[in-house]
């Protein structure tokens, strides 16, 4: 009797349905816009120059760019000139939206987690990959299983060989 005929791939066998998050990492490059770059002497944002700059400001070089836009000074900036940036920044950029690239990462994941068909995943069990190359926000894990909870049969976290029980559907 050959040995290979005993071994079993029990992960294989055991009906596991791996989902990987890195896999809808968004591979656009990351920038982060700061406005403070726009106020007069660090403090005030006069319009008119404001207007003048966003006329003039070459936007074509944030085609496909993810952009988080942030104001690192202590600065009262009104709204619409956020407003303004995004206007000017959107037709170009694939995401723009205000705040840290935390924030970024966040809303970039959840919008590639929306198109999930999570139907695909009712009645399964399902394991979500812990370990990763890339830096997945926990977000990212709370996003996944928000959406998953209502039609699994059950979640873990980890690796296949070594889970964390998150969920189990109770018949």
């Amino acid at each position: 009797m050959d040995i290979q005929e005993n071994i079993v791939n029990k992960v294989a066998s055991s009906g596991l349905v791996t989902l990987n998050l890195e896999e809808y990492f968004h591979k656009g490059e990351r920038l982060v816009y700061d406005i403070k770059d726009n106020l007069f002497h660090g403090l005030i944002l006069k319009e008119q120059d404001f207007r003048a700059f966003i006329k003039e400001h070459n936007w074509e070089q944030y085609q496909n760019k993810n952009i988080a836009i942030i104001c690192s000074a202590d600065a009262i900036v009104p709204t619409w000139a956020y407003m303004l940036l995004a206007n000017r920044m959107k037709p170009f950029a694939n995401e723009v939206v205000f705040g840290s690239l935390e924030t970024l990462e966040t809303v970039l994941y959840t919008k590639a987690l929306a198109k999930i068909n999570i139907n695909e995943f009712a009645g399964e069990r399902v394991v979500i990959k812990g370990c990763a190359d890339l830096e997945v926000p926990v977000s990212a894990y709370v996003e996944i299983t928000a959406l998953l909870t209502p039609v699994v049969k059950s979640i873990m976290y980890g690796e296949p060989c070594s889970t964390v029980p998150i969920y189990k559907r109770k018949d």
